[in-house]
């Protein structure tokens, strides 16, 4: 604790002392340092820097032949990788027009939605390692182990399944009849233990005294702060891309939007979503259509530069890229949600106890592994802009 000054960007607000948690600190999941400007233990101001496993992945893409690139990308991140995979084939794929066939688009969407799961039940074991319950945290990570091993079916690893390709997804990811039925039974399965947990989270006082009424982002501050995915929409913000994914047109689902703009609500809306989730996965195995699952069809070459926008877990991701006449690539920018949702956060942890303002920043399921990918050097001022910096600076659209 120290009497150190807010930051030269922050409003004029009297505090009496700065808390400061991280890089490396146990109540943070990932890499990130945390200033907090507190009164009696209240929260006047936050300043989040995120930009410790900056690790030059767009600089390690520059030059490479788009087939070899793209075998990177999903290493982004590996709770993330099915999204960074699909996401960079779909630059290509509509920068040069390759028609992918519907079967392997139903594959790519199942994978999707299974990694969602995954991704949504890790952040409830983080979340509640924070709340303090343990049994809650424990039980997530036995219940994502339905989908890690349907990944492994599917794709035949756990973390880094490999299922997109240019033009369709690999043929050993092909969906057989014993698999169908084997992710089916999985499925139902699942869902019966899932709903038995959600029903004992929202029955347990101890979990919801901690959530309800705490973090609150109102739908106004929301799309100010350019908050996106889970993190928007429990803050009545009804933005979700897989409304605008011609993959996604063949399925009846529906958006999560809540009103509560609270750490519960934050919780409560990927609750709703794991279900939704479920029916997706159970139309694409019961309603997968007949046909071949690649197109090699195509040739790499000059394309201008394209973007891609995706549905990621957390919210709206971007892959931009261009290729040159030999196919390499040119000047590759990914732009992931978690910049965007953690400035959120600095907003809603505004007001809350410094012991509940830990959990509301985690409450948007930062990744930090995808997020660090830009920085910039303002000229003559000697000195690395932050990720939050820039977005304040130069827009969330720009």
């Amino acid at each position: 604790m120290s009497d150190q000054p807010k930051p030269a960007n922050a409003e004029n607000v009297v505090v009496e002392k700065e808390l400061s948690f991280g890089p490396v600190h146990p109540a943070l999941i990932e890499p990130y340092r945390i200033r907090l400007f507190v009164n009696d233990e209240i929260v006047e101001d936050c300043e989040i820097n995120m930009n410790m496993v900056y690790r030059g992945v767009e600089k390690l893409l520059e030059g490479l032949p788009v087939e070899r690139a793209l075998l990177i990308t999903e290493k982004v991140c590996g709770i993330c990788s099915n999204v960074h995979a699909w996401n960079s084939v779909r630059v290509i794929e509509e920068g040069l027009k390759i028609d992918v066939p519907e079967r392997a688009n139903y594959i790519r969407t199942l994978t999707h939605e299974v990694q969602r799961i995954t991704s949504h039940l890790i952040f409830f074991g983080h979340a509640f390692e924070v709340v303090g319950h343990e049994t809650f945290a424990m039980r997530s990570f036995l219940l994502r182990e339905t989908f890690m091993d349907i990944l492994a079916y599917v794709g035949g690893n756990r973390v880094m399944p490999s299922v997109p390709i240019i033009g369709g997804i690999r043929p050993r990811a092909d969906l057989t009849e014993g698999l169908k039925r084997a992710i089916l039974e999985r499925v139902d399965e699942f869902e019966k233990k899932y709903t038995e947990y959600v029903n004992r989270i929202v029955a347990d006082p101890l979990v919801m005294s901690r959530l309800t009424g705490v973090g609150l982002l109102s739908k106004a501050d929301a799309i100010k702060y350019h908050a996106t995915g889970p993190t928007g929409r429990a803050s009545g913000w009804d933005f979700d891309l897989r409304r605008d994914m011609k993959e996604y047109k063949s399925f009846d689902y529906n958006i999560i939007v809540l009103q509560d703009c609270d750490n519960k609500a934050r919780v409560v809306q990927r609750a709703l979503e794991i279900v939704e989730s479920l029916k997706i996965i159970r139309q694409a195995v019961k309603n997968l259509p007949e046909g071949p699952v690649v197109n090699r069809s195509w040739i790499a070459g000059r394309m201008d530069f394209y973007t891609a926008l995706l549905e990621s877990y957390r919210g709206e991701l971007m892959h931009s890229y261009a290729l040159d006449g030999q196919g390499m690539i040119r000047s590759y920018k990914i732009r992931t949600p978690t910049p965007a949702n953690l400035a959120a956060m600095e907003k809603a942890c505004v007001g809350d106890h410094v012991t509940d303002a830990i959990l509301t920043i985690a409450s948007c399921d930062p990744c930090l592994a995808c997020c660090t990918r830009a920085e910039v050097v303002e000229s003559g001022r000697g000195r690395v802009m932050s990720d939050t910096e820039i977005i304040r600076k130069y827009g969330w659209r720009r």
